[in-house]
């Protein structure tokens, strides 16, 4: 297949390209810089100059592929006040690719979260519709990434075979900058390895290699209209993380309480302590997928997260 890719070049779509190639697909993926084109032409896609706001751009290209992931989100607005921003611009570049591939059974897929999906249980594959409470996604701007989603998924009935991939908060590997990151430079600067109260609340989490995998799966042989779960493990609790960044750093552990959670974590404490398990099994059985990277703690345990970081 001819595969269109946004966000190609960044955390998630730099582990995609190359499973598509080695599978045999050809890429072209969108690139907004000198760097992430040379990049890209590097692992041996096609370059498509632009941003996600080229609208146009977004549509020919889609139209002229085989099919479509979408990756790319504005998380440097996103992350800084901006989420509704963010999430307005994504809903732009999925009604785009709406457009260009309606009656056409292309695939198109898109990322999403699984953070908050669900209150006080599992979340699984069936969670996240448009009549279920919006719980954790009741916010302005994760309501309108939520809402994104179900509009990816109703152009099943336009005649895209469109699914959502929902990944866990961590998708970890050597060279993340995500929240792992975000942990192990808060406990530097802190000088000791912190989580909220107790700790006993669960993330689920997936190795990068693994998260790219499904992806290749999904567009292959995702049925149109599906919702699945890039999660390698279910829960892992965030004390068991703390307890791993102390040991890399050779810093003592300890409990933040949660009325000094936003102090200490600023941004990200919002995010810590949710307790948000979810599950896989649906998506496991559907595509034959079997994750088989190692687990966050026995990655954070190999070292790479605790480099000191460049001058």
């Amino acid at each position: 297949m001819r595969v269109f890719v946004t966000g190609a070049s960044g955390w998630i779509g730099s582990a995609v390209v190359p499973e598509l190639i080695g599978a045999g697909h050809q890429v072209v993926g969108l690139a907004r810089s000198d760097a992430s084109a040379a990049a890209l032409a590097n692992a041996g896609a096609e370059v498509r100059r632009g941003t996600i706001d080229d609208l146009d751009t977004l549509r020919s290209a889609a139209a002229e592929s085989d099919g479509v992931i979408h990756l790319a989100f504005k998380h440097d607005i996103a992350f800084s006040g901006g989420f509704e921003d963010a999430a307005d611009a994504d809903r732009r570049a999925i009604d785009a690719f709406g457009e260009a591939l309606a009656g056409s059974d292309r695939p198109l897929l898109i990322a999403s979260g699984t953070l908050g999906l669900a209150s006080g249980r599992v979340a699984t594959e069936q969670d996240g519709g448009p009549s279920d409470p919006p719980g954790a996604h009741s916010a302005p701007g994760p309501a309108k990434r939520r809402a994104n989603a179900q509009a990816t998924v109703a152009l099943a009935e336009r005649g895209v075979r469109s699914a959502v991939v929902r990944l866990p908060p961590t998708v970890h590997g050597d060279g993340d900058n995500g929240f792992m990151a975000t942990l192990v430079a808060i406990a530097r600067a802190k000088g000791f390895s912190g989580y909220i109260g107790d700790g006993a609340n669960r993330w689920p989490a997936v190795h990068r290699s693994d998260a790219a995998r499904l992806f290749r799966l999904a567009l292959e042989g995702a049925p149109a209209g599906s919702s699945l779960h890039a999660i390698a493990e279910e829960g892992v609790p965030i004390r068991a993380v703390a307890e791993s960044i102390g040991r890399g750093l050779g810093l003592p552990v300890a409990s933040v309480v949660p009325d000094d959670a936003a102090a200490h974590f600023t941004w990200l404490a919002g995010f810590l302590g949710l307790d948000s398990p979810a599950s896989s099994a649906y998506t496991r059985e559907l595509l034959s997928w079997e994750p088989t990277g190692p687990g966050l703690v026995d990655d954070l345990n190999k070292g790479h997260y605790f480099a000191a970081p460049s001058a």
